[in-house]
C-alpha cells in the first residue's frame, strides 16, 4: 500500500502550487503571508521556484500556505 495516496500534495508540483497562490493572493499578498525577498523584489515564478527548490524551510511555508488555502 502506498503512503503517497494519503499525502495531500501528491501529484501537485511546486510550480502549480506557486501559480495558484499567486493567482489567489497576488505577489503582495503572498509576500505578506511569507516574508521572502523573492516574493517582494521583482517577483517571478521562475526566480521563486529556483529559490524554493534550494531552500527547504521556504518551500515548507509555501506548501503549508497552499494546503491552508485549499481547505478554505
Amino acid at each position: 500500500m502506498s503512503t503517497s495516496s494519503n499525502n495531500p500534495l501528491h501529484g501537485v508540483t511546486l510550480e502549480a502550487m506557486l501559480t495558484e497562490l499567486v493567482a489567489r493572493l497576488g505577489w503582495d499578498g503572498l509576500a505578506k503571508r511569507i516574508d521572502i525577498r523573492c516574493f517582494k523584489s521583482e517577483p517571478s515564478i521562475k526566480s521563486s521556484l529556483t529559490f524554493l527548490r534550494r531552500t527547504p524551510w521556504a518551500r515548507q511555508k509555501v506548501e503549508a500556505l497552499y494546503l491552508q488555502s485549499r481547505k478554505g
